[in-house]
């Protein structure tokens, strides 16, 4: 069984940082195109970044551009959203979703439970 469990989510201040952890199961993630993803209630999910199974990042929204970062370790079958300078328009429950193909990275058929992120002075 396929799982991804996604973790690191928290309450901080503006400006600070936090890592998100998105870790699978039940298969190899070095294979997979990792997407982050973050969703509003009322709104709809947005993608964050995607991460290639080459560790590349592709798909950055503009309002992350130099802010967040996708990386990966394959030891540890985790992928890791790094978010710095957080703003309190980054307050969401983020998913990381996981798909074979690089090209459905914007459309993952597998996805996390989701992690709640809350930037707040």
């Amino acid at each position: 069984q396929l799982l991804l469990v996604e973790s690191g989510g928290g309450f901080v201040t503006p400006g600070e940082s936090l890592r998100l952890s998105c870790q699978g199961s039940g298969f190899s993630m070095e294979g997979y195109s990792i997407g982050w993803f973050r969703q509003v209630p009322g709104k709809d999910r947005e993608v964050v970044a995607c991460s290639s199974t080459s560790d590349k990042m592709s798909h950055v929204s503009d309002f992350v551009k130099g802010r967040f970062t996708v990386s990966r370790d394959n030891a540890k079958n985790t992928v890791y959203l790094q978010m710095n300078n957080l703003k309190p328009e980054d307050t969401a429950v983020y998913y990381c979703g996981a798909d074979l193909y690089e090209t459905k990275c914007l459309d993952p058929v597998y996805w996390g439970q989701g992690t709640q992120v809350t930037v707040s002075p």
